[in-house]
């Protein structure tokens, strides 16, 4: 085997020994990662349960476990990938590199030090590893591809390949059946003719996306992909979802996620509606003819839903009267219905007390955004994500039809709201995942473009390595995101799967978002560039579905549960 550090490929190695190599490392990591979790288990376990204030006091323990289990199913899922597109003969060369590169990086990462965020590094030993357990990881398989794997030569090999293929949406093959390539060619075309022209603009201008690309994203079916089609929609798979929010996201983030409000409304009533709230409220979801915002955080509660404190009280009627505060509400002026959560038994300060409510509102204009009685807003000026707007709504004796009580009953609210969760970060990934696509897109044209010392900025080494990370990490995010699609599709539970691909995807997205703008220097710090509003619209996605450091909780509460 060639160790002169030049060859871009595994020295002799051929392709099936290369999936030899990948398949034989993906042991080792699960040896550590089951070492890991019974020593954090011990850690955070009192009186031989796990105990919430030991999990709290080991924060840094828990959330590491978290990232090394994402890590090992991101290895599983790459070497799945692969394995699927050798049966199909169509592993070709660049994705025999991003393989190995993925490999090469990510093992070293799990010896060495998961990254959590530009900051942050968790190590084994904050799991409580010794070195004595870190010697599993010295396997030939393993040793082979960190030394091999991710070399100078293996990128900038890979980004010559990406120059010489440009016109491909992708950099790799995804995997994916024909069909959903295709529905990807078709929302790509409609991000390129009807939305990147625009979007920088309505960007700087803090404008709301224009109607008529709404009502043309309603034409092609966006709002209503998954819903059943005897509901008036399409019935299409959430992988499906995943590639239209994806392209979308790729123009702009903001057109990306007007489907996502549809999405967990339409989920929220799928899963949790009567059939009269189904038949009435879905045909109408899917085609576009009424637009619903998602109404749950709070001021002071943020993710703490449980302490939320707007109260919906019946009146004489029978109906129900808001009264509270909300906040972060995208896209909340213009729609017709909001998915509204609230605290229906008093007597509660928990989850137990919350109710789900479909609550109908009069879309607002510019001259008077909340026309509807009982309500009012006002805008929250953001860095990025803009095209919907935020908002701080507040609600005084605003009434809802009894009605509209989602599912008829009331302290459902919160259970029926987790059971949207899984899709919904599942989308998130997604959108992270265009997000950090438009960030490879606009740094790589700019390495090409601009001039410095008498060649292209992509020469250089350091340039074209970060496009090849940006292109290898954009498909490991790729097959985490399709899994938990695919295991949601399958009627499996997969809150741990949406959840570390949508944890991953956003990390993906900002630093693809951050090296777009390295690239371009000084000018990636000018507004008049591209690259700054991708950064803005990616900083939001660490944030928004769950915050980093939360998704990482929730992932390990189910690991050592």
């Amino acid at each position: 085997m060639a160790h002169d550090g030049q060859d871009p490929s595994l020295g002799s190695v051929t392709l099936p020994d290369l999936l030899t190599l990948t398949g034989a490392a993906i042991a080792p990591v699960e040896a550590v990662f089951e070492t890991a979790r019974a020593r954090v288990r011990d850690m955070v376990s009192a009186e031989g349960r796990v105990s919430g204030a030991l999990v709290e006091e080991n924060q840094t323990a828990c959330h590491g476990l978290a990232w090394l289990a994402t890590y090992l199913e991101a290895l599983r899922q790459m070497h799945k990938w692969a394995e699927r597109l050798t049966a199909a003969g169509t592993f070709g060369e660049v994705e025999e590199l991003i393989l190995q590169i993925a490999f090469g990086e990510y093992l070293w990462q799990v010896y060495g030090g998961i990254q959590m965020n530009q900051g942050e590094i968790v190590r084994l030993q904050d799991m409580g590893l010794a070195q004595d357990d870190m010697r599993g990881l010295m396997t030939e398989a393993v040793t082979t591809l960190t030394q091999r794997g991710n070399t100078q030569a293996a990128r900038t090999r890979l980004v010559d390949l990406m120059q010489e293929r440009a016109a491909e949406i992708t950099v790799g093959r995804t995997g994916l059946d024909e069909e959903l390539e295709m529905i990807r060619e078709q929302f790509r075309r409609f991000a390129v003719e009807k939305v990147e022209p625009h979007a920088h603009e309505w960007h700087l201008k803090d404008e709301l996306i224009p109607m008529e690309v709404i009502e043309e994203l309603a034409g092609m079916g966006v709002f209503g992909l998954t819903i059943p089609e005897e509901l008036g929609g399409f019935g299409l798979s959430k992988a499906s979802m995943c590639v239209v929010s994806e392209e979308l996201s790729r123009g702009y983030i903001g057109v990306g996620s007007l489907g996502t409000r549809s999405e967990i409304a339409a989920e929220l009533i799928i899963a949790g509606g009567t059939d009269e709230q189904k038949q009435k409220w879905l045909p109408r979801i899917a085609s576009g003819e009424i637009l619903p915002t998602a109404v749950f955080t709070e001021p002071n509660t943020g993710s703490d839903l449980g302490a939320l404190r707007t109260r919906a009280v019946k009146n004489a009627e029978g109906d129900y009267e808001i009264t509270g505060n909300k906040t972060w509400i995208t896209h909340a002026a213009r729609t017709h219905i909001m998915t509204l959560l609230a605290r229906t038994d008093p007597a509660t300060d928990n989850y137990k007390g919350l109710s789900m409510f479909i609550a109908e509102k009069t879309p607002g204009d510019d001259a008077n955004p909340f026309p509807t009685e009982g309500m009012t807003g006002g805008e929250i000026e953001v860095l990025g994500y803009r095209g919907m707007k935020e908002y701080e709504l507040g609600f005084d004796g605003f009434k809802v039809k009894a009605e509209n009580l989602l599912g008829g009953e009331e302290g459902k609210g919160f259970k029926q709201l987790m059971e949207t969760f899984e899709s919904a970060r599942i989308q998130t990934a997604a959108r992270a995942i265009g997000v950090a696509q438009s960030a490879l897109d606009v740094g790589m044209t700019y390495a090409q473009d601009r001039k410095q010392f008498g060649k292209p900025l992509i020469a250089f080494p350091r340039v074209s390595g970060k496009l090849a990370m940006m292109a290898v990490e954009l498909m490991i995010a790729r097959q985490l995101t399709y899994f938990s699609a695919w295991e949601k599709d399958h009627g499996h539970r997969c809150d741990l799967e949406a959840g570390m691909a949508k944890l991953l995807g956003a990390r993906v997205a900002w630093a693809s978002a951050d090296n777009a703008l390295q690239i371009h220097g000084g000018n990636g710090f000018a507004l008049e560039y591209t690259v700054s509003r991708i950064l803005c619209d990616a900083r939001i996605l660490n944030i928004f579905e769950g915050a980093a450091e939360i998704q990482a909780q929730v992932i390990a509460r189910r690991l050592l549960g």
